[in-house]
């Protein structure tokens, strides 16, 4: 089983990168992708995991915006 997957970003500042996530012992990745950018963590892009059944990669990051301050 593979222990890591890459996964695209879709919509914020990574728009289009692709990330390399560690899978867990089921083979799922995090439900969730910070972003660092500008303003340091507390100011990280977030980034929410969602299937696309049938499609390669199985899985995208979608932007949900900044945390909240």
């Amino acid at each position: 089983m593979e222990v890591t997957t890459e996964i695209p970003l879709v919509g914020g500042a990574g728009d289009g990168d692709i990330v390399i996530v560690d899978l867990d012992v089921h083979g799922r990745p995090p439900l969730t992708h910070h972003l660092v950018v500008d303003g340091g963590l507390a100011r990280a892009e977030i980034y929410e995991l969602e299937a696309t059944p049938g499609e390669r990669p199985p899985w995208l990051y979608r932007w949900r915006g900044p945390a909240p301050s």
